[in-house]
């Protein structure tokens, strides 16, 4: 959106009647935010989701639906006020730490995985010295407690990519190792019990939930962008993955508990690294899911629909 119509799209907030109650009710003076920003964040965030020509009702019931209360808030934050930072820590720092602790399952890599974010949403400085925050990116159209939650995810499956990328292509090719095998390292070393649960579990997923497993965790696409294939909306896409993760877990402790295990040993059996697992977890993913995907999708939603 353009400067001219940015400031358009401002200016026409500033005249709704019924903005002064949603000003002043969701914390804006409290951190110092200005009538004028609040409509330039307000206006921005319709100029994504509604048409531009929205009328007064539509643009009331959408904001209405916004939790603007933490929308306010993580915009104080951005913009590095100290109050709205307090309060920050006040709500969301154990909340950080518990959504840290149930991905990593270790207190102090739950720490270090909270405490690596902070930077990213305190902010840095860019090319012209201006501080960008990764709050600006939460829209209130979710839970503030549940964008962390995907902020955390995602940082730990980097993390995680990051920490097992120790050999390049290029190395391995001028040490002689032209393909690498799928077999893993230490596959040996792992039950085979577990090898076979997880093979089972993946199996009985149907096609549209492998694809969106092997859309997240293999191609590193955004919640979004899976959002956006599929045409659902990213919330969706967000509680999707988060079941079929507890699911899964779910799953695979019911077989490893069928096949003789106690429930100690298979949760401890669950706690193996996933590269050493003998299962093809790319090719279990992917066989025959982005086809049935997209044929599913394409029966269900008509030409033009289901777009949030």
């Amino acid at each position: 959106m353009g400067s001219g119509s940015q400031l358009e799209a401002t200016l026409n907030f500033q005249l709704q009647p019924w903005l002064s109650d949603l000003y002043q009710r969701h914390g804006c003076e409290k951190y110092a935010m200005s009538r004028e920003e609040f409509c330039r964040i307000l206006s921005r965030i319709t100029g994504k989701y509604l048409p531009a020509q929205a009328r007064e009702g539509q643009l009331r019931q959408f904001c209405s639906g916004l939790r603007c209360e933490e929308l306010v808030l993580a915009r104080a934050c951005a913009a590095g006020n100290e109050r709205a930072w307090e309060d920050f820590f006040t709500r969301y720092r154990e909340k950080l730490h518990d959504a840290a602790l149930s991905i990593t399952r270790d207190d102090s890599k739950a720490r270090e995985l909270a405490g690596s974010i902070y930077a990213d949403l305190y902010g840095a400085p860019n090319r012209d010295g201006q501080r960008v925050s990764k709050l600006t990116y939460y829209d209130g159209r979710g839970s503030l407690e549940g964008w962390l939650r995907i902020v955390l995810a995602q940082r730990h499956v980097n993390n995680y990519r990051s920490d097992r990328r120790t050999v390049s292509l290029d190395e391995e090719h001028e040490e002689g190792k032209q393909f690498a095998t799928n077999e893993p390292e230490h596959g040996a070393d792992v039950d085979p019990r577990l090898n076979l649960a997880t093979d089972q579990a993946l199996a009985a997923l149907s096609a549209e939930d492998r694809y969106v497993l092997a859309c997240y965790f293999l191609d590193n696409l955004t919640l979004a962008k899976i959002a956006a294939i599929l045409r659902v909306h990213e919330s969706t896409i967000s509680r999707r993955l988060e079941k079929l993760v507890k699911s899964l877990r779910k799953n695979i402790l019911s077989i490893l508990t069928r096949n003789g295990m106690s429930r100690r040993q298979a949760q401890e059996a669950l706690d193996v690294d996933v590269r050493d697992l003998a299962v093809d977890i790319r090719r279990r993913l992917t066989q025959d899911s982005v086809s049935s995907a997209f044929s599913k999708e394409e029966r269900a939603i008509p030409a033009g629909e289901g777009q949030d």
